[in-house]
């Protein structure tokens, strides 16, 4: 091509990539209580206010739990990408008829108990980089604002005391059912609700408990007792972010009755209460069947972060919809693993390349010259981050596509510097490696995968999960590796193909690197349906 027209086309790429880079994109969730999409406008510009309901903690937690926080911690970050200034309430059920039982079982208080597990948790939502949110509050923490409402929701004639319960009368709130679209008939015995002849209405729940013997008890104008299940996330959310407020999240199983309750609550006690949007995450399924300790399917966080990354966990998280169902499966999170691997090895290559070819960059202060193909790798991942994010948290179309072809550049890239080239060309090379490297971190940031130590540390941990779930320890794989050597200097190449094989069934990949093998993690080649051990 002659070179001034080349010029030209590369002249008007550039104006057309930068036209779209200035395109606004609008973010647009999905509203459970319109069943739609609607473009996001906080209540107060530049501020958002996000309630989304915690554990209830009595146990370990499960897989289910973890969806939900990474869904929800993705949305917090994404959010404070944006610009946005975050309120972020997620709180702690520690009062709790599940706990009592299970502090009856073990002899331990309960509020001890449930103490301990809030802290357990913490560690687990660590470990899957999960920020910590701006307030946890706990139940047995809040229970004067607990009773303060109750008492508004008694004033203004929506609830009613018989022998020291608090009942809410459901009949009183003709917008029962707005969330969900339940009827009433339907909260009669649902989870956590009791059928109690003395309610006016089989629907109506409690706010308020009567003490019994053994169980943890508050004094209240009632007499002695604890809070129902739904009050205290009404609570809460009003005493930390007002009665009107931006977001308020949580599992897909708590639209019914828990928030529907909420509502009820929330509006009975502040006519004026006002949630603009409610966002709820998909199930994670077993074989099709919604994970729950209930139904004894489940995995525990750390069931699983025994065998695979935490930041693998995460990237199978947030490799689906979060509002789509998600079904746990071994060949999944092995593919999880891989694809964490392969990003933090390309990314620890162009780092070291970088580290190696600081001199070589120029330190004038001036815009990095890039060559075309970077440019374009780079706007291409800037617009369909901004595009997917922007629509609902589209995360499992984010680290595909674009994303993919920029690592896949960046080792093209880290191949053209092992040659020879002119001094001008090597610059645009490192420069253009620069820049990519600086997109696709910003993404991993966002997302929470980008590692809190070096990419050679998260690889070698990585590796050891490799290890651990072959069943082998590294000596092991570098005794094969000199086995095999030993087999292929004889030229029984056959039989050092059985070898590798064998190691690749384990999830052990072999690669002859001239005169030396190295290994990494893979997808073992004869997945077995494999199941994470159970605890203990």
């Amino acid at each position: 091509m002659d070179p001034s027209k080349q010029e030209t086309n590369q002249k008007k790429a550039s104006k057309t990539m930068a036209k779209k880079e200035t395109q606004e994109f609008q973010f647009v969730v999905y509203n459970t209580m319109t069943q739609q999409k609607e473009v996001f406008k906080p209540k107060t510009p530049g501020k958002v206010r996000m309630y989304v309901c915690g554990v209830t903690a009595y146990d370990f937690s499960h897989l289910g739990h973890a969806r939900a926080a990474v869904s929800f911690d993705v949305l917090y970050r994404y959010l404070e990408h944006l610009g946005y200034e975050v309120t972020y309430v997620r709180n702690f059920t520690d009062v709790d008829d599940k706990i009592i039982r299970r502090a009856n079982e073990t002899g331990e208080d309960p509020i001890s108990l449930s103490d301990r597990y809030c802290k357990e948790y913490n560690i687990d939502m660590s470990d899957l980089q999960c920020l910590s949110p701006t307030h946890e509050p706990r139940v047995s923490d809040h229970m004067e604002q607990i009773k303060d409402m109750i008492t508004q929701i008694i004033n203004k004639d929506f609830g009613y005391v018989v022998d020291g319960d608090v009942f809410f009368a459901v009949d009183k709130f003709p917008n029962y059912g707005k969330l969900s679209g339940q009827k009433l008939e339907n909260n009669r015995a649902g989870e956590r609700v009791a059928v109690d002849s003395r309610k006016r209405n089989p629907s109506d729940f409690a706010l308020w408990k009567a003490a019994k013997p053994g169980e943890p008890s508050w004094d209240s104008p009632w007499g002695p007792g604890r809070p129902g299940w739904h009050i205290e996330c009404s609570a809460m959310s009003a005493h930390y972010l007002s009665f009107k407020f931006d977001i308020h999240g949580g599992g897909l199983d708590l639209i019914f009755p828990h928030h529907e309750n909420e509502i009820a609550q929330s509006c009975a006690a502040c006519e004026e209460s006002d949630v603009s949007y409610w966002m709820h995450n998909g199930h994670v399924t077993n074989n099709n069947e919604k994970m729950s300790k209930s139904l004894g399917n489940f995995f525990t966080i750390r069931q699983i972060t025994e065998r695979y990354h935490p930041l693998a966990l995460r990237y199978f998280l947030i490799n689906a919809h979060y509002r789509s169902p998600l079904n746990y499966s071994v060949v999944q999170l092995e593919g999880a693993s891989d694809a964490v691997f392969y990003i933090y090895q390309t990314l620890k290559d162009c780092q070291d390349a970088l580290l190696q070819l600081q001199e070589e960059m120029p330190n004038d202060g001036k815009p990095a010259r890039i060559s075309l193909d970077a440019k374009e790798c780079i706007s291409k991942l800037r617009n369909e981050f901004q595009v997917k994010m922007a629509d609902d948290l589209s995360t499992s179309l984010i680290l595909t596509g674009a994303f993919l072809e920029a690592l896949k550049l960046v080792n093209n890239l880290l191949t053209m510097l092992k040659k020879k080239q002119q001094k001008q060309q090597r610059l645009l090379v490192i420069q253009s490696l620069k820049e990519i490297e600086k997109e696709v971190t910003k993404i991993l940031d966002v997302l929470g995968l980008q590692p809190p130590c070096s990419y050679n540390e998260v690889l070698l941990q990585l590796k050891e999960k490799a290890l651990t779930r072959a069943g082998l320890v590294e000596d092991d794989v570098v005794r094969l590796i000199n086995e095999r050597a030993e087999v292929r200097r004889n030229k029984d190449f056959l039989k050092s193909d059985q070898m590798r094989a064998h190691l690749q069934a384990k999830g052990i990949a072999l690669m002859d690197v001239g005169t030396e093998t190295i290994w990494r993690p893979c997808v073992p080649v004869q997945q077995e349906s494999g199941i994470v051990p159970s605890e203990g």
